[in-house]
């Protein structure tokens, strides 16, 4: 089977507007949950709070011919990619255009635009849109702009599975890679769902915190909104050693399961499936796994249910590892949310620096494993994985671990 490595890697979030600067926020600590400031957040409850991508001006990346041609979303793909691709030195002139892919994940599309659009047709009742208004929020946007951008000419598309749209994509490019369709792939994930209609349906599921992420904290009062993308660059090893790029870590395994149980309510035994897939795959036994990033959204019950399932599938070993949600800092991205995390899974081995959970309390009886509460731990990191778990009851994990 071929050995799938990640070469290159890019971001744009809450954290920060490169992946340096995103995984540098993540090892301090530090916040990106404030205010909300992008829209008039008047109409929302106290305000309302969520992780924007601060000081973020599209001009700055694309002249105005070809902002007119993105949603938010879209833009944000292009900026993680383009930095994904230039730290990977991949080419994909000629032939190897052909024998890439493009797949990238995201859980509400072109959230900007069709606010934007419906704001005029039921606020202002006015008749004329943009032309281009459905390029701009059609779910395959960034997909479609990455591969123009780079001039890849193999499969290209998205995956949405809402809050694990990232996860199954890199599970979607793997295969591909895997079975010798493509050699190389872009993927990732993106969101830019801070909108005042996302926001607002949000508000009317209960399940946003009025004050900030605290995953698996005793006191946690729900999840804050994120926003952003991270790309990576995968190939297979012998591409990677063949050009003499820098390998960054080995992409394992996938793993995916669905509940075929209740639309919200999430399962423990759908959970610990998906990670055991992923082991299974990445061939690694449980004791092998040294830091779980969780999906850790900071409800009540998506917590305690995540926690159940890594016991299932970790047994003693569950209380050796780390485990963080770094939701606590770059909020919840929905489809861009596992590809953000795959950052701090992948840093976690690089640098063998574990990042916190913070705006921890105190521990939960419902949620009693090693979280790594608000500070960053030192560790040695082999391998590690990387939990999404949907609504919908769909579960996708990833499994990296350090080049032998």
């Amino acid at each position: 089977m071929r050995r799938l490595v990640i070469t290159g890697m890019g971001t744009i979030c809450a954290l920060g507007h490169d992946a340096p600067s995103g995984w540098k926020a993540m090892t301090e600590g530090r916040s990106g949950i404030g205010p909300i400031h992008h829209i008039d957040s008047s109409q929302l409850r106290n305000g309302g709070i969520a992780a924007e991508v601060a000081d973020y001006d599209p001009a700055n990346f694309f002249d105005e011919g070809r902002r007119a041609l993105l949603d938010t979303f879209s833009e944000y793909a292009l900026i993680a990619a383009n930095e994904a691709i230039r730290q990977s030195g991949i080419s994909f002139a000629g032939e190897a255009g052909s024998r890439a892919a493009v797949v990238i994940g995201t859980g509400a599309g072109g959230e900007t635009s069709r606010d934007d659009l419906y704001e005029r047709l039921y606020g202002e009742h006015q008749g004329r849109f943009h032309p281009l208004s459905i390029v701009r929020m059609m779910m395959n946007a960034p997909a479609s702009q990455v591969s123009m951008a780079h001039g890849i000419t193999g499969p290209a598309f998205v995956v949405a599975s809402a809050c694990a749209s990232s996860n199954h994509a890199f599970a979607q490019a793997a295969m591909m890679i895997r079975a010798g369709i493509v050699d190389a792939a872009v993927v990732g994930g993106t969101e830019a769902c801070i909108t005042l209609g996302t926001l607002r349906a949000w508000e009317a599921m209960r399940v946003l915190a009025p004050d900030t992420c605290r995953p698996f904290s005793k006191g946690r009062r729900g999840l804050v909104l994120g926003e952003g993308a991270a790309m990576y660059v995968i190939e297979t090893l012998e591409s990677a050693q063949k050009r003499g790029a820098e390998i960054i870590c080995e992409l394992a395994g996938t793993g995916m399961s669905s509940d075929a149980g209740d639309i919200a309510a999430p399962s423990d035994i759908g959970a610990a499936a998906a990670m055991n897939m992923a082991l299974r795959d990445a061939g690694l036994a449980p004791e092998d796994v040294d830091y779980v990033n969780a999906h850790g959204t900071g409800t009540v019950a998506n917590d305690s249910t995540e926690t159940r399932a890594i016991h299932r599938v970790f047994g003693a070993h569950a209380r050796e590892m780390l485990i963080s949600s770094t939701k606590s800092m770059h909020g919840h991205a929905l489809g861009a949310g596992g590809a953000l995390e795959l950052i701090a899974a992948i840093g976690a081995i690089h640098d063998g620096i574990v990042p916190p959970t913070i705006n921890y309390l105190e521990p939960d009886p419902a949620c009693d494993l090693d979280y790594v509460p608000n500070v960053a731990r030192e560790r040695k990191v082999n391998a590690a994985i990387s939990n999404s778990f949907a609504f919908g009851g769909l579960n996708a994990v990833v499994a990296v671990r350090r080049m032998g």
